[in-house]
């Protein structure tokens, strides 16, 4: 029988976090591959390396620090983790989406997901930036749901509604701040796939197929279990690599983090722009 993340574990990781801060975080960030060096603009924050934290899955991947970087980000008391889990990785999915249920718990009422992701989009080029308005959970319709088991009435319901996974209000905010500060930025459909290896040319040109924009290995299990739980949801891709719908070029995990040097200093503008307007109200 499987066994799966009870409300006392998630409490007793909760706790732990609550206990090292004097002031609770309001937003939750998560970094994905290359994008770590957005925590360094945190000022004064409290540190916890994940293997300090208890039931916290360990990130294995290269590129991911694994630390919580908690303190005030562009004007609001944020909780960065720099670096995350995912499946391939060897974890369950109610582990992989655990911090998520310890925000849920701190009170966090809006998480903000950034990933690298390949292109699917002929017209999309590494180093570009497209904001999530939604996606496809192939990776949950193939049973790999996050929700699945014991439902966690405390959260929300068993069956959670979808239709708005991300944030519309959140979206047309960062719309205009792109804008504003003259920056390329795409609004599409993201896929999740299990990983870890990179999507044969067959494999994109049948996500082409049924509408999907970027492809990557998270951020749609966390998406799930944060919108099941009422939280408000917004999305960055950051666009690592072409389309390879062809198979005549290679794509490598270095080739993802060298693509997170260009497009951090754009999504950090983005997300600096939105931090600002969202302490503002």
């Amino acid at each position: 029988m499987d066994k799966f993340i009870t409300l006392a574990e998630i409490d007793a990781t909760t706790s732990f976090i609550k206990n090292a801060l004097t002031q609770m975080p309001k937003v939750g960030l998560i970094l994905g591959s290359g994008l770590g060096g957005l925590a360094d603009e945190v000022v004064s924050p409290v540190l916890i390396d994940y293997k300090d934290i208890p039931n916290w899955p360990l990130s294995t991947i290269h590129g991911h620090k694994g630390r919580l970087v908690i303190g005030d980000l562009f004007g609001v008391q944020t909780m960065v983790m720099q670096g995350r889990t995912h499946y391939y990785e060897g974890y369950h999915m109610d582990q992989v989406t655990l911090p998520i249920r310890a925000m849920q718990r701190l009170g966090i009422g809006t998480i903000i997901l950034t990933n690298a992701a390949g292109a699917i989009n002929p017209e999309y080029v590494p180093g570009d930036v497209m904001v999530l308005k939604d996606h496809i959970a192939l990776i949950g319709m193939a049973g790999l749901n996050p929700l699945r088991g014991p439902n966690l009435d405390d959260f929300g319901p068993r069956f959670p509604d979808m239709g708005q996974p991300y944030d519309r209000e959140w979206i047309s905010r960062v719309k205009e701040i792109a804008k504003q500060k003259k920056i390329k930025l795409h609004e599409g459909v993201y896929v999740c796939l299990s990983g870890p290896s990179f999507e044969s040319p067959a494999d994109l040109r049948f996500l082409h197929g049924i509408g999907a924009d970027a492809v990557g290995m998270s951020t749609v299990p966390e998406t799930i279990v944060a919108r099941h739980g009422k939280t408000r949801v917004l999305a960055f891709s950051a666009i690592s690599n072409k389309a390879n719908l062809d198979g005549n070029t290679e794509t490598t995990h270095e080739e993802v983090l060298e693509a997170g040097k260009v497009i951090v200093p754009k999504l950090t503008a983005l997300i600096e722009g939105f931090l600002k307007a969202f302490s503002k109200g």
